[in-house]
This record gives structure tokens, sequence and C-alpha cells, in this order.
């Protein structure tokens, strides 16, 4: 292969305009004619730039709205021949096809057609034909060829051709290609991926995955592994989206936890009242609602202080200053809310290790969606968790009824659970957790750690009883035996949620009735493993 190739001719045919007359110009004063197409072609003129219209030179005008306008063997022709093969140069020269050396080419913005909430036949229009085309002809014969499909690439060209005397280096127009099919890559997945949905194709044949990437981290979960983010171009609230205002850069793990705290978190409407989720190692470690911000973060902080150190809270409403204050009492990680008012950020400059994210909006709970993970040799695809139940869905299966106070608390430990590795036990008193079990190989098991937790804060807080006592406690899943929910009744649990199902349902309510307890089923499990 060629390593330098110098660059005459250059297409340019671009939707986002964005540096488009600045970048021209540079190739302009390189003496690079310049093709173009419809309005890209016209802001290059109106510009004062010299300029070929493609329709010029393929003798054929754009048709069809456009879209048959560079479908043609003198664009391609253009692109794909080989400078180097001797049957390559002959055909150009007996049909009069002129080499392009640079093309420089956005995408119909089809991402952001869909995001608007277009029509059906919108979208489809904005599907893009012959960029795709353009770009994968070019990117394939980067021997010869640049190829451009990025605003944030047009400097590095530049700066290029300066360092190379208007050549650029193979190693250079590797990289190109490579973000070219990377580019047409994730552009046809947000395709393929908008019209199984539009569709109801709940399983398609083939599915595609992309992202851009959004920065590369110091190392992954440790520091043997190296690890990037990328953003999936869904703009869901959150920490892919996030404004940072200070600290230094989030961590892989860093990343992971704040996603978990903050859809946690928007679990609980702002205009019900404050709320704030304390999360550490993906699990809650502490989640309350209060009359104020500072109240919430006060009772979910009292839940389990010992994992709160260094861990990441989210809120569900701008940070103020008397909560900033409060925070910044013990070593935190992130916080992540919707917005933070001046003098909140002024409490958190004194903490420059303090990441604080400001999102602009909540995620919706009740949104769609797919998670994806993978395995050994494939990917397993599934939709978001966005499983609610509120009181008409509840069934009461006990003697005892809850009461309503016990109502509001077992639909907040459920929200809680939701969020829980499993298996999740969660107890939860005057809408505040007051002990989390979570991730255990049985239920039993969670049940008596999230006690013992609870036993170890009323020691230190100095309190005479566990809060556990007179708490009402949320199971992920139906109790397989009657052991867990026994364990949760002595811990002091006065009414249970769970989703039943087991075939010891019968069992379990008998222990209830047998214990006291007000126990309802959801008819609904949130395992999250």
């Amino acid at each position: 292969m060629t390593d330098l190739v110098p660059i005459r001719r250059a297409l340019i045919s671009v939707s986002d305009k964005t540096g488009l007359i600045d970048f021209a110009r540079a190739l302009d004063a390189r003496g690079i004619e310049l093709l173009s197409t419809g309005g890209t072609a016209k802001a290059l003129r109106e510009a004062g730039l010299s300029v070929k219209d493609v329709a010029d030179v393929t003798g054929f005008p754009e048709m069809m709205d456009g879209r048959v306008k560079t479908l043609h063997p003198k664009v391609h022709g253009g692109l794909l021949a080989l400078r180097d093969n001797e049957e390559h140069v002959a055909a150009m020269s007996e049909h009069e096809i002129a080499p392009i050396d640079l093309l420089v080419v956005n995408l119909y913005p089809f991402e952001a057609t869909v995001a608007a909430g277009a029509a059906y036949d919108d979208c489809i229009e904005n599907i893009d034909i012959g960029g795709p085309a353009m770009i994968r002809a070019a990117a394939k014969n980067h021997s010869f060829v640049n190829v451009v499909v990025d605003v944030e690439d047009y400097d590095a060209l530049l700066a290029e051709l300066n360092a190379n005397d208007d050549q650029t280096t193979l190693a250079f127009r590797q990289k190109l290609a490579q973000t070219a099919y990377a580019r047409t890559g994730a552009y046809d997945a947000a395709v393929s991926t908008w019209m199984a949905s539009a569709i109801g194709e709940a399983a398609p044949r083939r599915r595609a995955f992309a992202g851009t990437l959004a920065q590369t981290l110091r190392y992954g979960e440790n520091p043997h592994q190296t690890a990037a983010f990328y953003t999936d171009g869904t703009n869901r609230p959150g920490v892919a989206t996030a404004k940072q205002w200070q600290g230094k850069e989030l961590s892989y793990n860093n990343i992971n936890d704040t996603d978990a705290a903050f859809e946690l978190v928007a679990e609980f409407d702002p205009a019900k009242g404050p709320a704030c989720a304390i999360i550490k190692h993906a699990n809650p470690c502490g989640v309350a609602q209060g009359a104020t911000l500072l109240d919430a973060y006060k009772s979910a902080f009292d839940c389990d202080r010992t994992s709160a150190f260094g861990g990441i809270i989210a809120l569900n409403q701008p940070l103020d200053v008397e909560t900033a204050k409060e925070i910044t009492g013990i070593f935190t990680e992130v916080v992540i809310a919707p917005g933070a008012s001046d003098e909140a950020r002024e409490v958190f400059a004194a903490k420059k290790n303090l990441r604080l994210l400001t999102t602009e909006g909540l995620p919706n709970v009740l949104d769609g969606g797919l998670t994806v993970r993978q395995v050994a040799g494939g990917l397993l695809v599934q939709d978001k968790d966005a499983g609610f139940v509120d009181m008409d869905d509840l069934k009461v299966v006990t003697e005892k009824a809850p009461t309503e106070e016990q109502m509001r608390d077992l639909l907040f430990a459920w929200k809680v659970a939701k969020h829980v590795k499993s298996n999740a036990i969660v107890y939860v008193k005057d809408g505040a957790t007051v002990g989390v079990g979570a991730g255990q190989m049985s239920r039993l098991d969670s049940a008596l750690i999230a006690a013992k937790k609870a036993e170890r804060m009323a020691e230190a807080m100095g309190l005479p009883q566990p809060l556990t006592i007179g708490s009402a406690v949320a199971s992920d899943a139906f109790f397989p035996f009657a052991d867990g929910l026994l364990e949760a009744a002595a811990a002091g649990a006065t009414c249970v949620i769970q989703p039943g199902g087991s075939m010891r349902d019968n069992e379990v309510i008998d222990a209830a009735n047998e214990a006291g307890l007000a126990m309802v089923l959801t008819g609904m499990r949130h395992f999250r493993h």
C-alpha cells in the first residue's frame, strides 16, 4: 500500500454544516478542487467558494426529491479506482472518470428525526442511501482515499496535511476508514432498531447495537482491564447526558453506580416530594423521602452510614445549599441531580475530588428501551424493567390488612426492591429504608443481613431498638419457604409485600397470619441479576 498520497479533489456533501465553511476554505487554499451537492454546494457558493456540482460531473441532475444524485459510476469510480492498477487507470481514462481523493459526508439526521418523534414516513425519508454507499466505497479504498464522517475530524485532517506537505499517511487514512465503517454500522443499527420497534418485532432475527465514544476510561472494574464509555444516542437523562461541574474523570465503576442511583431515585416523582438514594456497588445502602431534600438525605444516610462512605448520591430534585453542606460531611464519590443551585455548587467547589453531575431532568422509569448483556458467544437482550404497581394492583391475602400508612411504606419498599440485586429484602419505615439485604444466595440470608445491619445502626445512633421494629418489608420475588418471612417478623416487620406464586404460598400466608403480619401480593416480581 502507498503511504503518502496527496489530496487534489474533494467531494463534500453534509447534512450537519457545523464548521463546513472554514474547513472548505482551508481545502480551497491548498488548491483542492471542490465537488458538492444540493444544499452543501449552495452554502459553499454563498461563502464565495468555487464549487462544481456533482450533477455536472455525472451528466445527470438530482432527481426523485434528491434520492438519486451520487449513485453514479463517475462518483463511485472516482472513489473506488485503484490508482496503481493499470486496468483501473485505463477504465478511468476511457470513461472520463476523475479520481476523488477526499470524501466528506455526514448522513441524513435519521437518529435526530426518530428522537423528535417524527411520523413513520418522515423517518423513512431520513434514511440516507447515497451517503453510506459513498462512505463505504471511500473507506474500502483507503489506500488512496480519505473519508471524513465526523465534524470532529476536520481539524485532524488539516493538521495531517500541514504535517505532510498536503499529503496524508496510510495510518491516518486507516483510522478514518475504521471510523467511517463504525459510523455506517451505527447508522444501520439505528435504522434497524427503530424499524423493529415500529413494526412490533420484539425479537428480530438480527440485532445491531452501536455507540459513540464518550470517553476512554483509566481502567475497567479493575486496573488490569481496559475500558471506554459509549453513548447510545437515546438521550435518556442520566450519567451519559449529564454535565459534570467538578471533580476528576468518572471511572468505570463510578458510571455504573451513578446510573444505578439515578434510575432508582427516578422512581420517586419529584412533584410528590424530595427523595434521595445512596448507592454502593450498584446496590442501595439507603433510600428515603422527606419534607425537604436535606431530610431525605439524612434519612437515607441513617439506613447504613458505614456503607454510605464513598458512595454515590442521587437526588430527584435540584441540589440546594443546605443539602450540599450536609453531604460534604463525609467522603462521597459522586452526586447526581436534575440541577444544582449556584450556592450548592460553591459549597462543593471546596471538595475538588467530589464529582457533581446535573441532568436537567429525570429518566422516565416507565419508558421502554432495551438492556443488553454479553455472555460467551452471544448477547442477552430484554426490555427494561418498567414494571409498576399501585394500591389497586395489590391483593391482601392475610387476615389482617395493611393500614394506609403501612401501604405507603410497602409501595416505597417495593420500588426500592426493584433496584436491589436479587435475592432482595428491603425494610422500610416512615418513607425510608432501615435495612437492605442484597445479592444473597437465599432470601433468608438477605433478611438476616438486612436486620443485622439495622441492629448495628441502632447501636451506632444510640437508639433503644432497631428501626426495623414496626417496619414494612418487601421481597423482590416470592418466599419459597416461610423461613425468610419469619425472620422478617423476628426483625420487627409488621407487614409484607411480595409477588406470590410459590407452590408454598398457602404455607407462607398461614405463617404470616400466625405472626400477626399483614401481607399483600403484587403478582409481579423484580429479579435483578
